[in-house]
């Protein structure tokens, strides 16, 4: 990249770093800082969640679960899509006149982005109400006895209309990659959460009322309340610096040109739909309904399989462990995935040309790196994650929680941690690469997985009750269906760009000498007593007896993949130096 950079003509180069370099720039800031915001938000999120956890029971977890995907879904169906489209679609630097002042075309192109987000508030009433409805309808007889269901549920749904009320503020802040409103936003949004929801639980405690699942639903209020209010200011501080409105209103006419006849049929180009709306962005919209409707079931499809297939306290256990197994891919694993897939779109854009195969040939060295790091630190957490887990969740958490198998389900969560982390960034890989039609053929087979997943998400709870546990393993079956399908794309990516993908590269150097280390800590363990799942009695020393066990194992793999350690270590610091 830097040597096509530097082979480019002077007046090219010149425009590249007036016009990219800010942007990328701004993209980077923006990113770090959502990194940074994310693990802030979690983490307080995380030590508000312990506190809850003490005034609720299994049940109730798995009724707030139930609710959240309700929010959840009601706000994808209403802006996915149009998010997405708004995203696809040029986002210009704002430009401005010689004495300083933004053109009305910039407040032309923003005014249309606030339209189209405009229309998310029309979709969510009707998801809201449909959705609604629907949960209602097929609740079990135990959920529905949930004191204040119905209250908590339309205080859920007015939570999302409040949340959408924010969305033209939001898309149009995001469209001038105004990054910092939208870290102030959510980290106001997240403490007036964690604040009320605490707080009603424990008033409601102190009181000795049975409010059921209402805190959770007054702190997701309390959220959108947040995010509405941060969203609003800074958009109207946008919209009055350059000329549009946050409310609903028809394109300003072009300025270019005087005839005011030329200005009127302008007005009402045929691009805009009815004067407000953008068609391309409408029809872009529209096309990506279904995929976004597909990635929802695989994003939400094991909440929706545990909600019809199992009781409330199966669901609040599976809640649990899966709150507290998908932390690490949340914290580490996702940052990665969402760096890597910015990083391959951008190196890979040119993959056509001359400089392109060294390009792709850059590309497999390091996306076989990345997954090596991946396969060592699955090893660990497979190897001492369903000995050190259940031991966390009884401190953390409390025996209570132990005692009724969140534990056990979460050792067992341990082992498809691995494949969430694979299957991240082989699916990055492929949609940093992918055309529109190897999307659409990627979202068919998607939805065969979900079948898949489906069928064994059924023979696991219905067939062999397994529980909550069964979930999990039906998750695993999933998630590997959907590495084998990207593992193929990716050879036949590599391969048709005339570059093997060895996929031994990302196995351990010494495989024998690792397994034997896993086996040796598993079997000392055994001798110890020290068991997966059951509640200990003494575990703090458990815990400490597992640790201790662990360092060796740990040493070993750090000696044996000494080699690739370094490399890495050199290829990290050679970049930080290169960027100072």
């Amino acid at each position: 990249m830097t040597n096509q950079l530097d082979a480019s003509s002077d007046a090219d180069d010149k425009k590249l770093h007036t016009n990219a370099t800010p942007k990328q720039g701004s993209a980077v800031h923006g990113a770090s800082l959502l990194i940074v915001l994310q693990i802030a938000s979690r983490a307080v999120t995380f030590v508000a969640n312990q506190l809850l956890l003490r005034f609720l029971t299994a049940q109730l977890l798995g009724v707030s679960t139930q609710l959240e995907v309700y929010y959840l879904s009601v706000l994808f169906f209403a802006r996915e899509s149009l998010r997405v489209a708004i995203q696809r679609q040029e986002s210009p630097s704002t430009s401005r006149s010689a004495d300083g002042q933004p053109l009305a075309e910039n407040a032309r192109d923003s005014q249309s982005v606030v339209n189209i987000a405009h229309i998310s508030l029309l979709l969510g009433l009707g998801a809201s109400v449909g959705l609604g409805w629907a949960y209602l309808s097929y609740i079990d007889a135990a959920t529905a006895a949930t004191p204040y269901l119905d209250v908590a549920l339309r205080i859920y749904a007015v939570a999302a209309i409040v949340e959408l009320l924010s969305e033209p503020a939001f898309v149009i802040l995001q469209y001038r990659l105004r990054f910092g409103p939208r870290a102030a936003a959510e980290s106001v949004a997240t403490f007036f959460r964690c604040l009320v929801t605490f707080g009603a639980a424990n008033w409601a405690w102190k009181k000795g009322l049975e409010v059921g699942v209402l805190p959770f639903a007054l702190g997701q209020l309390a959220y959108s309340t947040g995010l509405l209010a941060v969203y609003a200011w800074y958009g109207a501080q946008l919209a009055s610096a350059e000329g549009f409105s946050l409310f609903l209103r028809t394109n300003p006419p072009s300025q270019k040109g005087t005839d005011k006849k030329i200005e009127t049929a302008r007005a009402l180009d045929t691009n805009y739909v009815l004067g407000y709306f953008y068609r391309p962005t409408l029809q872009l919209a529209y096309s990506l309904t279904a995929q976004s409707f597909v990635k929802h079931l695989l994003t939400q499809g094991d909440t929706f399989l545990v909600s019809v297939l199992s009781d409330s306290r199966s669901q609040g256990v599976y809640a649990l462990a899966n709150n507290y197994g998908s932390l690490l891919a949340r914290l580490v694993f996702q940052p990665i995935e969402e760096s890597s897939r910015n990083y391959f779109s951008k190196l890979l854009s040119s993959a056509k040309s001359s400089p392109g195969k060294q390009a792709v040939a850059k590309a497999r060295s390091d996306l076989q790196a990345l997954l090596k790091f991946y396969v060592l630190l699955s090893m660990v957490v497979v190897t001492v994650g369903p000995y050190a887990a259940p031991l966390l969740v009884q401190i953390v958490a409390g025996t209570k929680w132990s005692a009724s198998g969140a534990g056990a389900v979460l050792a067992r969560y341990c082992l498809y941690i691995p494949l969430l982390a694979i299957n991240g960034v082989a699916e990055a890989f492929v949609s940093s690469i992918a055309t529109e039609s190897e999307v659409h053929r990627q979202s068919l087979w998607m939805g065969a997985f979900s079948v898949a997943f489906g069928v064994a998400g059924f023979v696991s709870l219905r067939v062999l009750d397994l529980g909550a546990a069964g979930l999990v393993y039906a998750n695993g079956i999933n998630m590997l269906c959907r590495i084998i399908w990207s593992r193929t794309f990716i050879a036949r990516y590599f391969r048709a760009n005339d570059i093997d993908f060895s996929w031994n590269s990302i196995l351990p150097s010494n495989l024998a000498l690792t397994t034997v280390a896993a086996a040796a800590f598993w079997a000392s363990l055994a001798r110890a007593g020290i068991s997966i799942g059951s509640t200990s009695p003494y575990v703090f020393v458990d815990l400490i007896a597992v640790a201790i066990r662990a360092v060796p194992f740990v040493i070993i793999i750090a000696y044996t993949e000494r080699k690739y350690l370094l490399d890495c270590y050199n290829s990290i610091r050679g970049r930080g130096e290169a960027s100072r």
